[in-house]
């Protein structure tokens, strides 16, 4: 009788335990959705946006691929001040022209902030040009702007250190002798070794095992940080140039660098006002595979009006540069590869809606250096070669979400022009 006792006993003991647990364990729940609730509640007059899922947010109502593409419909639903939930905060995503010069303009010094996530503030510490804030981010950008300047930068020789490094990117395209190959590393090593000469004073070669480790590690970082919608950078942009413009007819562009500089000559600067055609490609290439979408986010620093919405202290602000590259009322032809766009009778001119670099006091500090980039290394691999897709190949206008966003992996032929 006592041994039945002492098992009842224990059984009662285990069902209070196992009760006791699920309690704890519901209790636990209940308070986590409930302070998700509440974090996430609206002030009055916040902008619209599609309901959000507890903890995620509305990251499942996006394409996890091209989410700045998904953003498009909710846009289009709820209008261009938007509020959508990545899983972490609230985020305000506000698109077209005159919102978004409203915001970088007239009320910038209320969104001069960068928002903070655990991972940013794990590798950066909150310093650094592009995540830092307050009177750290001023010190560094104005040490960042002397230094630059001090290097080279809106020199001559800063332009002979690209002109160098192009020569010796048409020099080691010219090894794969018009074979299938993947550009992602040429192009990679050659924008890199332009900074690494501007701040170490030395050249990497491109069998550099070392600087190539260096490359792959970088390169894998930033897929990692895709996967935390985290973004950065412009340098990549270069490498954006070949899907979009290679498999457009690789003809104009030609014609018009044998017009103005020939075969021999080393492209330069100079030569741009001369090429209206070669620049408005250049420009209608950064226009359609734009590497950053939504922008490097900023932080809401007091509570502010846009557009008649309230943004509380604390929200993320981001801008939709995707959409206003695409915008039908800014462009004649959005979803078009068309150089026409940066032409007016025959001459190139700028557009107003064209943001790749963004706007304001935080805009891109390298905007300068990577325009520069961007038209000495272009005209140079297109005076040397005509690019084609592989036999039997189709080029992808897919992305790669990353820091910043680029293309999939893909294959080029570089063939010699004679």
């Amino acid at each position: 009788m006592p041994t039945m006792f002492t098992a009842l006993g224990s059984l009662v003991t285990t069902i209070w335990a196992v009760l006791r647990l699920r309690t704890l364990l519901l209790a636990v729940v209940t308070f986590l959705f409930l302070a998700d609730y509440l974090k996430r509640r609206h002030p009055k007059n916040f902008p619209p946006g599609p309901r959000c899922l507890p903890f995620i947010g509305n990251l499942l109502q996006l394409d996890m691929g091209q989410p700045h593409m998904g953003i498009h419909q909710h846009v289009k639903k709820y209008g261009n001040v938007i509020s959508l939930d990545f899983g972490i905060k609230s985020s305000v995503i506000v698109t077209s022209l005159p919102l978004i010069k409203e915001a970088f303009t007239h009320l910038e010094e209320n969104f001069m902030s960068r928002p903070q996530f655990p991972l940013q503030n794990l590798v950066f510490n909150k310093n650094g040009l592009v995540f830092s804030s307050g009177q750290t981010w001023k010190e560094q950008r104005r040490f960042a702007l002397m230094t630059l300047r001090n290097f080279g930068l809106g020199k001559k020789s800063l332009e002979q250190c690209i002109q160098e490094e192009a020569r010796h990117l048409v020099e080691v395209i010219k090894e794969e002798k018009g074979q299938p190959f993947d550009p992602h590393f040429k192009i990679n090593n050659a924008v890199s070794k332009i900074i690494c000469s501007i701040t170490f004073g030395e050249r990497f070669e491109y069998h550099d095992s070392q600087f190539q480790e260096l490359l792959r590690l970088l390169n894998e970082a930033t897929s990692l940080t895709s996967s935390k919608m985290v973004r950065f950078s412009h340098i990549f942009s270069v490498r954006n140039l070949g899907n979009v413009f290679f498999s457009y007819e690789a003809e104009k562009v030609q014609a018009e660098i044998d017009r103005v500089i020939g075969q021999e000559k080393q492209p330069s600067l100079n030569d741009r006002d001369a090429m209206p055609y070669t620049n408005a490609v250049v420009h209608e290439v950064q226009r359609m595979a734009n590497i950053v979408p939504l922008n490097v986010p900023r932080e809401v620093t007091v509570d502010t009006t846009l557009a008649g919405f309230h943004l509380p202290k604390g929200s993320m602000l981001q801008t939709n540069l995707t959409a206003l590259h695409r915008d039908p009322n800014e462009w004649a032809t959005p979803d078009v590869f068309n150089p026409e766009h940066f032409l007016e009778n025959g001459e190139f001119r700028k557009r107003e809606s064209f943001l790749p670099f963004s706007m304001g006091k935080r805009a891109c500090l390298g905007e300068q250096l990577a325009r520069s980039e961007l038209f000495i290394f272009f005209t140079a691999l297109v005076q040397k070669f005509t690019f084609k897709p592989p036999v039997n190949e189709k080029l992808s206008l897919k992305s790669r979400l990353g820091v910043p966003i680029s293309t999939v992996s893909h294959h080029l032929c570089a063939v010699p022009r004679l």
